[in-house]
């Protein structure tokens, strides 16, 4: 049984990477942003009353000896929960002061999120209209088509994001063939992918190949927004594919719907804005205080909430600023 109040607890450790991320914001240094963020999470995570495990981390043991998967987490007197983290989704965001950083963590029962390798994924992520409607391994032109119909919208309505990398250029060239607009990102599919999901973003679709790790959170939150995510991984290493084995995937092409990624009953899903983005704000920092916003969705009870918090400094003649 999940408590009613450990999406709260959740939001406790997300804020405290954010805020501590924020501070190293355009600094350039975008190992020392991330480093600072896993640390605050793991950190703030300790006083969690949980049996947690890590099933997505920064990575193997030997290569991040914090939050790395399979890591245990929480006090260990609570309820048994698989987490996935990113405590910052967009290093290079935040290391240059650029818009759409955010510290981000996707919890579940035990067993409810998949143990994804850290490799690469192809991604197609769409909004609830369009559940079962497209299909990853179909042509660009096929999936624009059907999102469009899904949408009631002509194709060249549709914006889709792509991140800006040089293996994209295929798809690129296929969306646009197809008449579609197209907004290029650095980093930051996960947001991406959320935006996609929520009506009113002017973001219709999410296509292209990165990282595994995010397509396993992008799925807990479709999972509570009712959008789609199909993925399929995407090896370019011949060691891949031992990793795949050795996670239990026995199937190497198969392509993952939102549930195969994020089965679990109780998924809870937590996001705090580092840097100015489409969804969050970032965090401000002002003489008396820390202001916060935070994301956290669940799907039992289905809810959704926006939390806008002001961390005051314990002193008699703080001066609040909305």
């Amino acid at each position: 049984m999940i408590p009613v109040d450990l999406p709260l607890e959740f939001v406790r450790v997300v804020e405290r990477a954010a805020i501590d991320s924020a501070r190293t914001m355009g600094q350039g240094d975008r190992k020392g942003s991330d480093h600072v963020a896993v640390e605050a999470m793991r950190h703030e995570m300790e006083t969690v009353d949980i049996d947690g495990s890590i099933v997505i981390g920064e990575g193997e043991r030997d290569e991040a000896p914090m939050l790395y998967i399979g890591e245990k987490v929480g006090t260990g007197r609570g309820p048994a929960v698989d987490i996935a983290v990113d405590p910052l989704e967009g290093t290079n965001l935040c290391a240059t002061g650029a818009a759409g950083a955010i510290a981000v963590l996707a919890a579940a029962e035990r067993g409810g999120l998949l143990h994804a390798p850290d490799i690469y994924m192809d991604k197609l992520v769409v909004p609830g209209p369009a559940r079962g409607q497209c299909d990853l391994q179909a042509p660009v032109a096929d999936n624009l088509k059907a999102l469009a119909r899904a949408l009631n919208r002509d194709v060249d309505d549709l914006v889709i994001i792509v991140l800006d990398r040089p293996r994209h250029e295929k798809l690129i060239a296929d969306i646009r063939k197809a008449g579609a607009r197209i907004r290029l990102i650095g980093d930051g599919d996960l947001s991406a992918g959320i935006s996609a999901a929520v009506s009113g973003t002017g973001v219709h679709a999410v296509m292209g190949i990165g990282g595994a790790p995010e397509g396993v959170l992008t799925a807990a939150a479709m999972r509570c927004l009712n959008g789609e995510i199909q993925g399929r991984l995407v090896m370019t290493r011949p060691s891949d594919a031992d990793r795949m084995r050795r996670m239990g995937i026995a199937d190497l092409e198969r392509v993952y719907r939102t549930e195969d990624l994020a089965p679990g009953k109780h998924i809870i899903f937590a996001a705090a804005g580092v840097t100015e983005g489409p969804l969050l704000k970032a965090v401000r920092f002002f003489r008396d205080g820390i202001r916060t916003e935070c994301l956290v969705m669940t799907t039992e009870p289905h809810r959704v909430r926006f939390i806008d918090t002001i961390h005051a400094e314990p002193s008699p003649d703080v001066v609040i600023r909305f």
